[in-house]
């Protein structure tokens, strides 16, 4: 294997993967322009409120008051910033309690730090503004490094993987968590480094950055676990497995100091009585949870082929490139993680949000499912018309009309409005019908093109 990381015409792939050669100066100006499309698309939400009345909300102020506080005083302790309700100018009037008064008076956000680390300086200069700024440009190098691995580690034509990267990256959910202060894009980015770096000699580098995923969210852990079995399978390195047997060793101790539990959430005020595995659900419907294997992709409002019918195109995707481990393995595990141990599909922030950690994996798949002319006609003609619904909903949200996190299904776009109403809403009793023939349908898409993976093999 060789070649140089951004350069040179050599792919290093792994076990399995095809092999093509692509000039440097053409697969630069193809993430170039896909980086400015994911800069640009994620900077014009930056105006939509989260919802009425505040620039951010939810989960978003507790990120950036933690980010405040390690600017200023060094420390995850954000109970000077509530008492001085710091927030006000940029969260609107009150602020949902998140946070349990520990011993000594502080407040510990119930929120995994690295994310208020990356964005602490740029809360500290500009504000929510940079913060959201700071965003976008992450947004922007996902896209860079989506299209590289989709082009060096799996042989995507650069014509197809530009077009198809920049029209994801311009449309729901990639496009609005690019400005979102949740971890979502920081994961993904991690996510695609992991498989970027999987057959290379840099173990060390892939170790830091599946690390990562747990320290930007602990709903992440699955998906760091099936990278770093992915990692171990390639190399047997037992060098590795001690490095994350450390890491995972530090990640616990700091959080029984700190946040007083094996996880974040022991210090938030909801999980007291039911201790912090009550994140999951106090009583969870493992049978009902299982609807979302289709849900998450079909569901009226949460869906995410209601804002991007292109992301259909992953059913027959992943039956032909099942052998693909490496994509298919964490996929299946964010996937699994967002139908079984979310607390619920349909809450209070922009549908998809469970899953746009594995989704640039996911677009892999489906770019390189794009092997024959109709298949890329429609896949284009698909993917533009989650464009269109995104610009809808930026300019809706612009003037006024709706937020990222409530009003969003009011927005007028036709293509919207003519996919959702052949899709199910999952929460509405009358959501089986509809649901059973989706499900049909799908099933039917993937055993079709699964037998034909077994024919091209």
């Amino acid at each position: 294997m060789g070649g140089s990381w951004f350069g040179g015409d050599v792919v290093i792939a792994g076990p399995g993967v095809a092999v093509a050669r692509v000039g440097s100066g053409g697969l630069y100006r193809g993430m170039a322009l896909a980086g400015v499309v994911a800069v640009v698309a994620a900077a014009l939400g930056i105006g939509v409120p989260s919802t009425f009345g505040a620039h951010v909300a939810v989960d978003e102020p507790q990120y950036l008051l933690t980010a405040l506080s390690l600017a200023e005083d060094r420390s995850l302790d954000i109970s000077d910033e509530l008492a001085g309700r710091r927030w006000v100018p940029w969260g609107g009037a009150e602020l949902p309690v998140q946070t349990e008064v520990l011993d000594g008076g502080a407040q510990i956000s119930p929120h995994d730090p690295l994310l208020p680390i990356v964005l602490a300086i740029p809360m500290r200069l500009g504000g929510w503004v940079a913060a959201k700024a700071v965003m976008a440009l992450m947004a922007g190098a996902l896209a860079v490094l989506t299209l590289w691995t989709a082009v060096r580690r799996f042989a995507v034509p650069l014509k197809i993987a530009t077009a198809g990267v920049a029209i994801a990256a311009a449309s729901a959910p990639l496009a609005v968590y690019g400005q979102q202060v949740y971890p979502e894009v920081p994961a993904a980015l991690a996510a695609v480094g992991a498989v970027a770096l999987l057959g290379t000699p840099r173990i060390w580098a892939f170790a830091a950055v599946v690390s990562a995923l747990p320290w930007l969210s602990v709903k992440y852990v699955p998906v760091a676990l099936a990278l770093a079995a992915l990692g171990l399978w390639r190399t047997r390195s037992k060098a590795l497995l001690a490095g994350f047997a450390v890491m995972g060793a530090l990640y616990l101790v700091v959080h029984r100091v700190i946040w007083g539990g094996w996880t974040v959430y022991a210090s938030g005020d909801h999980f007291q009585n039911s201790g912090e595995w009550g994140v999951m659900g106090f009583a969870p419907d493992l049978a009902g949870r299982a609807l979302r294997l289709t849900g998450l992709l079909v569901d009226q409002g949460y869906g995410l082929a209601a804002w991007q019918p292109a992301w259909l195109l992953l059913v027959p995707a992943l039956a032909l490139g099942i052998r693909r481990v490496s994509l298919v393995l964490p996929l299946a595990a964010g996937w699994l993680t967002a139908t079984f141990a979310a607390v619920t599909m349909h809450g209070f922030w922009w549908p998809g949000r469970q899953l746009v950690v594995v989704l640039p994996l996911a677009l892999i798949l489906i770019l390189c499912w794009l092997d024959r002319t109709w298949k890329r006609v429609a896949a284009a003609a698909l993917g533009l018309s989650g464009v269109l619904t995104y610009a809808w909903l930026a300019a809706g949200g612009l003037a006024g009309r709706l937020t990222w996190v409530s009003g969003f299904q009011e927005v007028a776009s036709p293509v919207y409005r003519a996919v959702a109403s052949v899709l199910p809403d999952y929460r509405r009793p009358g959501f089986w019908p509809a649901h059973l023939a989706w499900a049909a349908v799908l099933v039917l898409l993937f055993t079709i093109n699964l037998r034909k993976s077994h024919v091209r093999a």
